[in-house]
């Protein structure tokens, strides 16, 4: 999928994120935030200028997220994470948020009442997603603004002898036996390392 699908099913079909910072002590400090407006590179939230949580932003310009969409049951589910540098841009984006979310209204009724809100841009990042809904799960990868996509999980070397092992022990069986050395197919990966704890001959590495 394009980055742009990644970020409307965070505002569409998740919305509502658990996002952390760090307090003052440099302790992880998380809260529910709406993730309100997309384009194709970077997400849009909100906040009011007199909560702790704008002075965080303001002085890290840093976040990390996470949010699970709803359903029947775990395995129904999609998952994503995100981490990035965030901007304010003041009350640019404003009106069209309360556009495009129109419960915030509810709360913040009349444009007068608004005056203490700003909005913040995630714009540069790394994100992963989780479908679990599929057989094999289904992985990626993400980047939001310019930032350089970076490949991690395990990785079967030219030292594999084609033995096996690392696909019996695999949870989604995601392996590809019909190549030496073999192929851990990265798009159903859940990282669990088993294929290198058991690999005999040291062919498993972690990137």
């Amino acid at each position: 999928m394009e980055t742009v699908q990644y970020l409307k099913i965070i505002c569409e079909e998740i919305h509502s994120v658990v996002l952390a910072t760090l307090d003052r002590e440099g302790h992880p400090v998380t809260r529910v935030i709406d993730m309100m407006l997309h384009d194709d590179s970077s997400l849009y939230f909100l906040t009011a200028k007199g909560k702790e949580f704008y002075r965080q932003l303001m002085d890290q310009k840093y976040l990390s997220l996470s949010g699970m969409s709803g359903g029947e049951g775990s395995m129904s589910k999609k998952a994503v994470s995100v981490h990035g540098n965030v901007r304010n841009i003041g009350k640019e984006k404003l009106d069209e948020i309360f556009e495009k979310n129109p419960y915030m209204a509810e709360i913040y009724p009349e444009k007068e009442s608004r005056m203490a809100l700003e909005v913040f841009q995630l714009y540069q990042g790394q994100g992963d997603y989780f479908d679990l809904s599929t057989k094999p799960i289904t992985r990626g990868t993400f980047s939001l603004g310019e930032t350089q996509q970076v490949q991690s999980g395990y990785y079967i070397t030219d030292q594999c002898q084609g033995c096996k092992i690392c696909y019996s022990k695999c949870p989604q069986k995601c392996i590809d036996l019909n190549s030496k050395p073999l192929v851990i197919r990265q798009e159903h990966c859940l990282h669990c390392g088993n294929c290198m704890e058991v690999c005999p001959f040291g062919a498993v590495e972690r990137r």
